[in-house]
């Protein structure tokens, strides 16, 4: 049974699945008649239910956000945060952490079997948004009697998710935490993930989203896509201090085979992505990325999309980070303090670009495990 390497880990965890039969129409008019969400908890619920906090995920996470599986050494995406006494203290929280619908891990997505067919939904299975994700998980908290989160919480496209809840159920959470996120995509971000989806889809082995049937995966394509997503990932200094030009040989080979540490980094998360992540998944992820801009309903005004919250804010970036820049989150920031609701901000300073989110940096622990207190003092969890 593996083991963390520290006293606070929530140890081995099992996920579970919750099934539901009740239809659930997603905004783009298609309707889903069952589905199943799998998630994983770490702590305890109290007696009133008032101590649960929502992890929402980035665009290629999932539901194992801590602890171990059994049999399997690596910890959870956010093993740093969560567990007894870490940020998201275990001991005070019930967390709840669910792979979004459509993903790949386990919920109903893209590599499900569509009931209508037989086969695997492939890219047939209907586009979900941002919307959609919280009406899911709303619906996942009502099977768990969880009428209001103490907190939602996520970073990137979890950060999107953390700020549509605040906006879809005012009512239903006490706290926000927005982390590395933005209020919408600029189009220099659109075109990035067109880029990748250009990739994944003129693979020959796409096969019009039906590779599944075929026994093939658009390895190439996909491989591409997180070759150029982890690009944006990281920042200059980052892979400056890494990798700087360093190169796998001591002479120069005059060919086109990876010979920079670089080239060979982007060439083993590529092809260790595209044996883990589903293509048609990375397509409705990025496409959920892009078309989320709650203000588009509030005559493109934040701040009055953002007078539907009651409840209070964090917002965190990292100076570093240029896929979802600091001049992001403080739109958000700005659109709070004119929609006069309370609202925590911390720009930190990290080298680390865009993945800093994930990175137990000593002053981001700080300012989230002292803003989580703050959490645990005021609803007296």
């Amino acid at each position: 049974m593996p083991q963390s390497n520290s006293a606070n880990s929530v140890g081995v965890i099992t996920p579970q699945i919750a099934q539901f039969d009740e239809p659930l129409t997603l905004v783009s008019g298609k309707t889903l008649a069952s589905y199943e969400l799998i998630y994983e908890s770490y702590g305890e619920l109290n007696a009133d239910k008032s101590n649960a906090v929502l992890i929402c995920h980035a665009l290629s996470g999932h539901h194992h956000a801590a602890g171990f599986h059994e049999g399997d050494k690596r910890p959870g995406w956010w093993d740093a945060c969560i567990g007894p006494g870490k940020v998201i203290d275990t001991n005070k929280f019930f967390v709840l952490s669910v792979n979004n619908l459509g993903g790949c891990h386990g919920s109903t997505g893209p590599t499900t079997t569509n009931p209508e067919t037989g086969q695997p939904y492939g890219s047939d299975f209907p586009m979900v948004r941002v919307r959609d994700w919280v009406e899911s998980q709303a619906r996942l908290a009502d099977r768990l009697g969880i009428e209001k989160f103490a907190a939602v919480i996520g970073g990137s496209l979890g950060g999107m998710q953390a700020l549509r809840w605040s906006i879809q159920y005012p009512e239903r959470l006490h706290y926000s935490v927005v982390i590395a996120s933005a209020p919408k995509l600029s189009a220099q971000n659109i075109a990035f993930n067109e880029v990748a989806r250009n990739a994944i889809m003129k693979d020959p082995e796409f096969h019009d989203g039906h590779y599944m049937v075929k026994n093939a995966i658009p390895k190439t394509g996909l491989m591409t896509a997180r070759m150029l997503a982890h690009l944006t990932y990281l920042s200059d200094d980052a892979m400056g201090e890494k990798f700087g030009r360093d190169m796998k040989g001591d002479e120069v080979g005059y060919n086109y085979k990876p010979e920079f540490q670089v080239e060979s980094y982007l060439h083993y998360q590529g092809e260790k992505f595209s044996t883990t992540f589903d293509a048609n998944t990375y397509l409705l992820m990025t496409k959920a990325l892009d078309y989320f801009d709650p203000a588009q309903y509030y005559q493109h005004d934040l701040a009055k999309c953002l007078d539907e919250a009651t409840c209070k804010f964090l917002v965190v970036s990292f100076t570093t980070d240029w896929r979802f820049s600091p001049e992001r989150s403080e739109e958000i920031v700005d659109a709070l303090i004119e929609a006069d609701k309370d609202v925590t901000y911390a720009r930190i300073e990290s080298e680390k670009g865009h993945d800093a989110f994930l990175i137990p940096i000593p002053r981001y622990i700080n300012v989230f495990g002292a803003y989580m207190n703050r959490v645990v003092k005021d609803l007296k969890l």
